[in-house]
């Protein structure tokens, strides 16, 4: 789902920056043009099941399958309804509706097929058809279980901004049909406190055309960013490893 794909990349406002990094390799407009997308979903209880679309352990939502808006990330609520063997997912902020996904399963259970539109604030949608196959064949049953994708082809534009942050740092902008995400990386290899409590973040250069991230919680890595330039400075490569997840996540990006 694009929601969740582009939920976990980094962004943030523009700001001034010096001659050097303004020829920085990575400075530009990109656009998302493949992604590598996973969610797990677990049954917990009678009608209950814990939903992971990709936002590491903090991010997981325990829905009821009632149809009723129920507390989600993020400030957003989340409801599943069954009908018949399909479900229908709604994410709602405010009131107002994010995303629909229906979802249906194949006659042997192992490909989940996701029907997901995105919805505008200015009332546009994106609709694109997702194809899921189990990680695992023949572990879960029903929903459950943990789906792969490759998404080829992107519901609606998601770019990410780079622009040059103080000395040596990048400031990066995503931006959706529906949201815009924002954030500051200082390189310089040091541990930056972050929003919440015991968290922080520190970026490093590995070289010319690489960058490594890491976000860590009361002192353990929770998450690893590294960015990667094809040698013609053309394609970026984005691969986010969280912890405590098999596989990474890979987001392909082409220069504008």
């Amino acid at each position: 789902m694009l929601e969740r794909a582009s939920a976990l990349l980094l962004c943030t406002v523009l700001v001034a920056g010096t001659p050097r990094a303004a020829n920085d390799p990575f400075v530009g407009r990109w656009k998302l043009v493949k992604a590598s997308d996973e969610m797990k979903v677990t049954s917990v209880g009678a009608n209950t099941y814990a939903f992971d679309f990709g936002g590491g352990a903090d991010a997981v939502e325990t829905i009821v399958v009632d149809g009723t808006d129920q507390p989600g990330a993020g400030g957003t609520t989340l409801s599943v309804a069954a009908h018949g063997p399909n479900w229908k997912v709604v994410r709602k902020k405010g009131g107002q509706t994010l995303i629909t996904a229906n979802w249906t399963l194949s006659k042997d259970g192992s490909t989940l097929h996701d029907n997901f539109t995105l919805l505008g604030p200015n009332g546009s949608k994106s609709t694109v058809d997702y194809v899921y196959t189990r990680r695992v064949p023949g572990k879960g049953s029903g929903f459950a279980g943990t789906w792969v994708s490759t998404i080829a082809a992107v519901a609606g534009d998601v770019t990410l901004d780079i622009r040059p942050y103080r000395s040596d740092g990048l400031s990066f902008i995503t931006r959706t049909p529906s949201q815009l995400d924002t954030t500051n990386v200082s390189l310089d290899g040091k541990d930056h406190p972050g929003a919440s409590a015991g968290s922080a973040s520190s970026g490093r250069r590995l070289n010319a055309r690489a960058i490594d991230i890491i976000r860590s919680s009361n002192g353990k890595i929770t998450q690893t960013r590294q960015m990667h330039l094809s040698p013609d400075l053309k394609t970026l490569t984005l691969t986010v490893s969280v912890a405590g997840e098999d596989d990474p996540k890979t987001y392909i990006f082409e220069r504008q």
